[in-house]
Parts: structure tokens; sequence; C-alpha cells
């Protein structure tokens, strides 16, 4: 397969997945934007306004960028995730896996679609963020590397999920058991020196 065919393949499996999140963007886009705000306002401003400075910051600054984390890490994984493992359930895979197309291309593409989803909503979270407080990073270069670099980590671990996963269940329990349990224990909400 010559390099033109793998970039219009690649880039046809991208725009599919663009165009699912787009198409059921009120199910992809605008859950995960208000779960992140009802953070920012209880956790940020009901709950923040009543703790001291946390390493000489405010208590809602201290949180936004593990919750722009979380967003990127949760859309990324579940979009992979639920976006595979459909493709298998409906058999449009096959399709896929029968074409000329390598597994790697396939891979690719369903991993882009998932760190699409996330980088998008991480944007969001970032432009909500600032109704609650004034961000900016100190160094931008090494926070985008580490941005695109965790939507990539676990847009591939979705990947893997939804291609062991048997059924719905399946798919759920990582979310539920392991990375719901990482967030809340791993210092978006203290520091982890306490």
């Amino acid at each position: 397969m010559n390099i033109s065919l793998m970039i219009t393949a690649l880039y046809t499996i991208m725009r599919k997945e663009i165009i699912r999140i787009i198409r059921i963007w009120p199910q992809t886009l605008i859950p995960p934007v208000i779960s992140i705000t009802l953070y920012f306002v209880v956790f940020g401003k009901i709950i923040g306004k009543d703790i001291e400075l946390i390493d000489g910051v405010s208590y809602i600054r201290y949180i936004i960028p593990g919750l722009i984390m979380n967003a990127v890490i949760i859309n990324s994984y579940s979009n992979t995730v639920s976006s595979f493992f459909s493709a298998r359930m409906y058999h449009s895979v096959e399709e896929m896996i029968v074409s000329p197309m390598p597994n790697w291309l396939i891979i690719m593409g369903c991993v882009a679609g998932g760190m699409a989803r996330g980088l998008l909503i991480g944007i969001l979270v970032i432009v909500m963020s600032y109704f609650f407080d004034d961000i900016a990073p100190a160094h931008l270069f090494f926070t985008i590397i580490v941005i695109i670099s965790s939507s990539m980590l676990f847009a591939i671990l979705g990947f893997l999920n939804g291609l062991l996963a048997r059924n719905y269940d399946d798919m759920t329990w990582v979310p539920t058991f392991v990375l719901t349990p990482l967030i809340y224990l791993g210092g978006v909400f203290y520091p982890i020196g306490i």
C-alpha cells in the first residue's frame, strides 16, 4: 500500500470518528463539560473558599489542571473503547480488516479519533475554567506535550479495552474501578503529600 493510500485511509477513519463525535454532540460534548463545571462550582467555589492556600495558590487554581486532565483522560479513553467495541459488535470492523489497510493504520485511526474527542473536551474545559479563575501554564510547551501524550496513552488503553471486551459490562469496569479511583486518589483534589 503506497503512502497516499495510507494517508487517505487514515484520514477516512479519523473523519468517521470525528463526524461521530459531532453527530452526537449532545452526548459526547455537553455532559463532560457540565460534569467538570460542577466540580469547579462545588469543589472550587463552594468548598474551596474554606480551604487555605495550597503551595501558595488558591484551591480553585490548584484543582483546575487536574480537572482538565481528568476530562482529557476520561474522554480519550471512553471514545475509543465505545467506538471500537461498537464496530466489533456491529461487525463493521471486519470491513476495515479485509481491506488492504494495515492493522496499525486501523489502530492509529481509532486512537486519533479518541484523542480528538479528549483534546476537544480539554479545550472546552479550559475555556470553562476561565469563568472561575485566570489560569496560565508556567510551561506551555510541556503542558501541551503532557496533554497530548496522556490523551494518546488513554486512547490506546481504550482501544485495548474495546478489543478485549466481550460485552458492555467489560467496557465500563475500567473507568469505574480504575480511572475514577485514580483521579480521586491521585492528587486532583488534595496534595498527595498529605
